[in-house]
């Protein structure tokens, strides 16, 4: 990113959504703005490193930002999407838990058990969130304490955007010791429906018919795999239904990152290994991997009128989609 900031042509506008202690100085959380500045406009959201220790995420985003930085010098097509949709990409949520190699921020807590929403019913011990320590993994923070600093900054730019945007789609991007690649949707702490599954059921629908080829992605709710207390997105979605403009489409790219390590065992023996590609040319196969998927999202968004569901459809598509998930 550092290199981007010195730029004075960067083509995208930077803020600074918050500044992290490190416990000697602060750490600024940035975020990167392309296109049309309506805030009207439909809107993607790019975000990742929530998690320290998932490098590959903030990667993956930072990849992307550069093709379309360099597309822009010579892609005239590129410059008239632009014009009809707005991209912001925060690529690193948690830069002190990156700094430090840790799954946590600087207060031991885990930005994605963080939220103030409890799961109903049986969550996996520690893997679905707690507040018995800060020294253990997934720690939610105390109970009557409000929610981190970086939280509580992308909790003010989504629902900034989700109160203006016609459309919005978000794509977290974290790696997770799976099999596959899955992209995951609200909710994680009830196995109940939410309420823009017809619209999520459609998406799906559109991205099969357009990529049949890239079948290898598990696209499902987050619960259908383990429900978790004080999951970001879940409160993020929930808190902006009654006061938003339009859709709102939270969704989060889990890279199995088994997919890696059982193709090279030993990098188990590297501290970062378990959830990032080690090898060079593995690495560069899972930037552009995903390039794809976030170009679709990206044109879904720009597109949304022409795919969405409709008044008159909406329940159709809702049944369509519990019949198939649930």
């Amino acid at each position: 990113m550092d290199r981007w900031l010195e730029q004075d042509n960067l083509p995208a506008k930077v803020h600074t959504l918050a500044a992290v202690e490190t416990g000697k100085d602060c750490l600024p959380l940035y975020c990167f703005e392309l296109g049309n500045p309506d805030p009207a406009t439909p809107t993607v959201i790019f975000s990742g490193g929530v998690h320290g220790v998932e490098r590959i995420g903030t990667q993956v985003i930072l990849a992307y930002m550069n093709t379309l930085f360099n597309r822009l010098d010579w892609d005239e097509s590129l410059d008239s999407l632009l014009q009809r949709v707005r991209i912001l990409f925060v690529p690193l949520i948690n830069p002190v838990g990156m700094l430090k190699r840790r799954r946590s921020n600087i207060n031991g807590v885990d930005l994605m058990r963080n939220a103030p929403i409890d799961a109903t019913g049986k969550v996996p011990l520690f893997l679905g969130g707690h507040r018995i320590s800060r020294h253990l993994p997934w720690y939610r923070g105390k109970r009557d304490e409000p929610p981190e600093r970086e939280f509580c900054a992308i909790q003010r730019l989504v629902e900034s955007v989700v109160a203006e945007a016609q459309f919005t789609i978000s794509l977290d991007c974290h790696s997770g010791f799976g099999h596959r690649d899955q992209v995951w949707f609200p909710y994680a702490y009830t196995p109940d429906p939410f309420d823009d599954i017809g619209e999520m059921f459609a998406l799906r629908m559109l991205f099969r018919r357009t990529h049949p080829s890239y079948s290898f992605y598990l696209i499902e709710p987050q619960s259908r795999n383990y429900t978790t207390h004080g999951d970001m997105w879940d409160y993020l979605y929930r808190n902006t239904l009654a006061r938003r403009k339009g859709v709102y489409l939270p969704l989060t790219l889990e890279m199995g990152s088994w997919l890696w390590v059982k193709k090279n065992p030993l990098q188990l023996f590297n501290a970062l290994g378990v959830f990032n590609p080690v090898l060079p040319h593995r690495h560069e196969r899972v930037l552009r991997r995903h390039q794809c998927l976030m170009e679709f999202l990206l044109r879904a968004s720009a597109n949304f009128s022409n795919w969405l569901p409709g008044h008159s459809d909406r329940r159709e598509w809702m049944h369509q989609a519990i019949d198939y998930w649930y």
